[in-house]
């Protein structure tokens, strides 16, 4: 027997829930798939999911964004850099890796680091 996941969900609890929040839905423009008045799950496509938790009403207390990095790859990195550089998301700039991508890193409000990476031609 194996494991057989259906879909995959990255909870993310937060003391600044509505900060977060607002930047997963207004600033990254990702799609809402379930919502309630203190946890948020949004769509990164396909079947995987992030939520963001209010940590005042959830079991687990927020990391503060320690040790954690969410990777999305895209298509074009300029056009989503350029994107999120407009949306006001503090991005860094664009590096390239030895391991044959090019990548740029920023924070949400909580301080989770986001990794948007595109494979090098």
């Amino acid at each position: 027997m194996t494991l057989t996941p259906k879909a995959t969900n990255t909870i993310l609890y937060c003391i600044k829930w509505v900060e977060t929040v607002t930047f997963y839905r207004n600033v990254l423009e990702l799609p809402i798939t379930f919502e309630s008045d203190w946890f948020v799950e949004f769509s990164l496509g396909g079947t995987a999911h992030i939520s963001i938790a209010d940590e005042r009403r959830a079991g687990i207390k927020s990391s503060g964004g320690q040790g954690v990095t969410i990777t999305m790859q895209v298509d074009n990195i300029e056009e989503s850099w350029t994107l999120l550089r407009e949306r006001g998301a503090g991005v860094g700039p664009i590096k390239s890796h030895s391991w044959g991508a090019k990548v740029f890193y920023f924070f949400d409000p909580e301080g989770y680091r986001l990794e948007i990476w595109s494979p090098m031609p």
